[in-house]
């Protein structure tokens, strides 16, 4: 492989060195400490978008905290002779079998020409449950309505997963909406 004009790596090269910098910086806990707001460790959400789908996946499935992930516009890693060497540092399909619990949501565009409609498939079907699949009459930018979905998902699933863990949606002891 021959590298660009001004001595820069070749494209896939530079893509995975840039998604491990990404991934670094979203499994360090000190960036997460040193965020303006305070977290709350029992709603904390990811999603990501396009390459932002592979770090989102990877970090939930190494971050016990995180619990629930969007995917929007990602899958797998797609067939191209770069495939196998990039699996070994980063693998999707791995990362989607380690959410155990981790209720998972992917919106996808019927007609995205980028992360094909295969490698979403594919990634869903390494996940386990709970998952939803949802697919939209788009390309790879997602529909407004995708967002949506995918801020109203993320919400039920935060609000759920907190009552269930003894807390009300609303930091109430009961479950029951403060004011109820």
């Amino acid at each position: 492989a021959r590298a660009r004009a001004g001595g820069a790596a070749p494209r896939p090269l530079a893509s995975l060195h840039a998604s491990g910098r990404a991934l670094r910086v979203a499994k360090d806990p000190s960036a997460w400490r040193s965020c303006p707001h305070s977290l709350d460790p029992l709603r904390n959400g990811i999603a990501g978008y396009s390459l932002g789908s592979y770090i989102a996946v990877q970090t939930a499935a190494a971050e016990k905290t995180i619990k629930c992930v969007v995917v929007a516009a990602g899958g797998d890693l797609p067939s191209t002779p770069w495939t196998s060497m990039v699996r070994m540092v980063t693998d999707p399909l791995s990362s989607a079998k380690k959410l155990k619990g981790q209720p998972l949501l992917m919106l996808h565009g019927i007609n995205d020409r980028t992360i094909r409609r295969d490698q979403a498939q594919a990634l869903y079907d390494a996940a386990l449950e709970p998952r939803t699949l949802n697919w939209y009459e788009s390309g790879h930018i997602l529909a407004p309505a995708a967002a949506e979905d995918a801020a109203a998902w993320q919400i039920k699933q935060l609000a759920f997963r907190y009552s269930r863990e003894g807390h009300g949606p609303r930091g109430t002891a009961t479950g029951q909406p403060a004011g109820e």
